[in-house]
């Protein structure tokens, strides 16, 4: 028996002229037997070997009846499962769940792989449904400054409106352009590391001398909000990816300040522990709940929705994205109204 291309078993020409001449092949043996026989040996001779060769010809035919429903049961069954739950897959159906026939101390190679398709079934559900989710926030996220923007134009369209207003609306403006821009500048960082598109270059750097760089370009915020900046950088070389590495200063940084309160602190350490890199960044501001630190580092996820004109909840994966790709480790402790404290560990080496 064979497959045709929708899967089912067909009718094999092979398979029937081997059996055919199998059978041909047992009865001109029987008749040259016979012929033989008869002539050199007596009646009895002649049925006893009649009847040995009809018990080899039954047992043939039964062999190969028991072959074929053993074939049809432990492979053609299987396999056509395996080809349908394939192609629902291949159509967009990922609710395909095949059964084992086997408990799993017993598993044989069908139910293997009948594990391995309910696993890739589950994955790529959660894939659909987080790419899904991802299109629905990018255009919540790009639909809600477009509107702001397309209102202050209209806005600023009006010859009578005041000099006070305008300069109002001309600021809306220029906020909502850059969250926009901000907003698409790290969706292309993020399907760039998501798709290692982006090859770190990795590279002897003070880390330090980074840190310090990319904290003072804050200084004017922190000097805005009047936020205490306090700083305990150790001298620290380690060989990763500098370009990378800013980006996840930038965000921690900036987060701390955007969710300190004026007359609030920020802390920012480095030191070396046990040949890792450790950098830490607190804040005094609103903090963390267990619930919101479950889904910190989701795309798109804001735990304080106060701030939400501010970002686009997507600093935070950008981070934990880069800190998987260079190696390093992240983790976040908090107190819910007191603060928050978010760890990077780096190997030194």
């Amino acid at each position: 028996m064979k497959n045709n291309k929708n899967g089912f078993s067909g009718f094999s020409i092979l398979g029937f002229f081997l059996f055919f001449f199998t059978l041909a092949f047992v009865s001109i043996g029987s008749i040259i037997i016979y012929n033989v026989a008869s002539v050199k040996s007596n009646g009895n001779t002649i049925i006893i070997i009649l009847s040995v060769l009809a018990t080899i010809l039954l047992g043939t035919i039964i062999c190969t009846t028991i072959d074929i429903y053993r074939r049809k049961m432990m492979i053609e069954r299987p396999v056509q499962k395996i080809l349908e739950a394939t192609k629902k897959i291949a159509s967009g159906d990922f609710s395909v769940k095949l059964v084992p026939t086997h408990d799993y101390n017993k598993y044989d190679q069908y139910d293997i792989i009948f594990d391995n398709i309910n696993t890739m079934t589950r994955e790529l559900s959660k894939n659909e449904i987080l790419k899904n989710d991802f299109i629905s926030n990018v255009s919540h996220e790009i639909k809600t400054p477009l509107s702001v923007i397309q209102n202050y134009a209209k806005a600023l369209q009006n010859d009578n409106l005041i000099l006070e207003k305008r300069e109002e609306y001309l600021k809306g403006l220029v906020i909502q352009t850059k969250k926009l821009s901000n907003l698409i500048s790290n969706i292309l960082k993020l399907n760039k590391l998501e798709n290692q598109q982006i090859v770190p270059e990795i590279e002897e750097i003070d880390l330090a001398e980074l840190l310090r760089v990319t904290t003072l370009e804050f200084e004017s915020l922190f000097d805005k909000k009047h936020i205490e900046l306090v700083c305990d950088i150790d001298d620290l070389k380690i060989t990763s990816s500098a370009t990378l590495l800013e980006i996840v200063f930038n965000n921690l940084i900036s987060n701390a300040i955007k969710f300190t309160e004026s007359g609030g602190k920020v802390v920012i350490s480095l030191k070396e522990e046990k040949n890792y890199a450790v950098i830490k960044v607190s804040d005094t501001g609103c903090g963390i709940s267990k619930e919101v630190g479950q889904h910190i580092f989701d795309k798109f996820y804001q735990g304080d929705t106060s701030h939400s004109l501010e970002g686009n909840g997507l600093g935070l994966a950008l981070v934990k994205k880069v800190i998987d790709l260079i190696g390093g480790q992240i983790s976040v402790e908090s107190k819910f109204g007191v603060g928050s404290t978010f760890i990077i560990k780096l190997k030194k080496d």
